[in-house]
């Protein structure tokens, strides 16, 4: 044990020895910027002082990580040949360490070099894991000259795929003849949900089946795909290595997790039992009562469209791979929360306009079969219903390991908090940006349903969502403010 401890330190000194001045003048003089070097002078002080803020040396640890892992140099300038102007940035390395571990989740070692020709600070950034990228501030960050941009979806879908095989495509049950086959799958729901008549024989069923690749033909007898029992499958509980990714629909009493009501799992596979799933929330969806045209009505706390268009992303964008985990609809008396394994690739604040497909081969099915349309309409529906039903705008979340959103209950602009008030006009503008429009002071009055006298409460929430980093002003209003238009900041 003595021994174990003192090998650990050992290494922790190895890993943590400290620069040295000849060391960094090799670092200096490396041929150029690569995927494990970035310098910045980060003067403070001076005519071309240029500074570095936290936020920006965030996002480069997140940038260098997702690279691979490397250093970022400060006080050095980056234009060859690179001389050292000194800086003043980071000027409580241990400090700065702590801010990074509570921010970024991760440890990023900061060390200061004096070096006789000025302060040098040096951020030692680990890579990523492999299989998984870094993000901050709603985005996976990666350099791109002296820029940093948001990563691309197919670098993403690149690393998230990394070190793993394609689940889906794999046998869940094996050694089957045509008739065993017939009896795991709801075949007739199938051929319904393609528009196609029922084959007048078993040969038939089976060839459409292998065509799908839904299944597969061996010397042992057929075999059937994850994919096709995950769709297809009569009871899931058949087949016993996909049966824990069936859905789950847990009902509370109030708005917390104290007291469960109901606690459901679906027993059919997505397609054929997508119906039956979107018919049970609903079911179990509180009453809420509204007044239309004078009379008194009772509604569902959400509209279908968006239980529907929700359900449908949380069983397609799950990835799963991850284990001890499945997708899981939450039902409380103000809100529904929809959660499933897997961090998003698209960042959340992109949901609107970004869409990239964990799961190409099922997204391609279940719009076939009519239930989503593999385009990212079904998110730009969810946000146009929420702003029809005068619901609060849904909170998309990034959690570890799992894709989780929100959708709440009817609430008045009175009652939203200033969250609420800056993700709705936020989404606002990035709905009316996707349908070729922009967002004005009287298109987010119309959203919160508000009269044209309450234009300066409007104003100061456009302000808010401006100052949040969310939406910019579009250059062609000119300097009005009356008649200014504005734009999503990625636009």
């Amino acid at each position: 044990m003595i021994l174990a401890r003192r090998l650990h330190k050992i290494i922790l000194l190895l890993t943590y020895m400290a620069t040295t001045i000849e060391e960094l003048d090799v670092l200096i003089d490396a041929p150029s910027e690569n995927e494990n070097l970035e310098f910045k002078s980060a003067r403070s002080k001076g005519p071309n002082s240029s500074g570095i803020h936290s936020e920006r040396i965030f996002k480069y640890c997140v940038a260098l990580s997702n690279e691979g892992g490397g250093k970022l140099i400060l006080g050095v300038t980056n234009e060859r040949p690179r001389q050292i102007v000194g800086t003043q940035a980071a000027a409580d390395p241990a400090g700065m360490q702590r801010k990074i571990l509570d921010t970024l989740n991760f440890f990023v070692r900061v060390e200061e070099v004096a070096h006789p020709d000025g302060r040098v600070v040096i951020f030692h950034i680990p890579s990523r894991d492999r299989g998984t990228a870094r993000e901050y501030g709603g985005a996976y960050w990666m350099r791109s000259g002296d820029e940093l941009k948001p990563m691309r979806p197919e670098r993403l879908k690149e690393i998230f795929r990394e070190d793993k095989t394609d689940w889906l495509e794999g046998h869940s049950r094996i050694g089957l003849n045509a008739s065993e086959v017939i009896e795991l799958l709801d075949t007739q729901t199938f051929f319904e949900l393609l528009g196609m008549g029922y084959p007048s024989d078993r040969e038939g069923v089976i060839e459409r089946l292998l065509s799908e690749r839904l299944i597969d033909a061996g010397d042992g007898g057929f075999k059937i795909r994850r994919l096709g029992a995950l769709l297809l499958a009569k009871q899931l509980e058949e087949f016993p290595d996909i049966s824990r990714k069936a859905p789950r629909v847990v009902v509370y009493s109030g708005n917390s997790k104290l007291e469960t009501k109901r606690d459901e799992t679906g027993r059919r596979g997505y397609a054929v039992g997508f119906q039956l799933l979107v018919k049970y929330v609903m079911s179990q969806l509180p009453q809420n009562e509204v007044i239309v045209d004078a009379l008194r009505r009772e509604v569902k706390l959400v509209p279908e469209v968006v239980i529907r268009e929700l359900a449908a992303n949380m069983l397609i964008h799950q990835e799963f791979n991850e284990e001890g985990m499945g997708a899981m609809i939450e039902v409380y008396d103000s809100r529904v929360e929809f959660s499933n394994p897997g961090e998003p690739i698209v960042p959340v604040d992109r949901f609107i306009d970004g869409y990239q497909s964990r799961n190409e081969r099922l997204a391609d099915l279940m719009r076939r079969f009519g239930i989503c349309e593999e385009k990212s309409s079904g998110i730009d529906k969810v946000v146009g219903a929420a702003e029809v039903f005068q619901l609060p705008a849904p909170d998309f979340r990034a959690g570890f390991r799992r894709t989780q959103v929100l959708i709440f209950g009817p609430k008045s602009l009175n009652e939203m908090d200033r969250n609420d008030r800056i993700r709705a006009c936020y989404q606002h503008a990035a709905l009316k940006f996707v349908m070729g429009q922009l967002m004005t002071n009287q298109t987010l009055r119309e959203r919160f349903h508000l009269p044209e006298a309450k234009s300066a409460i409007i104003s100061q929430i456009i302000a808010a969502t401006q100052d949040a980093g969310l939406i910019k002003t579009d250059e062609r209003s000119g300097g009005s403010r009356k008649f200014a238009r504005y734009l999503p900041f990625w636009a």
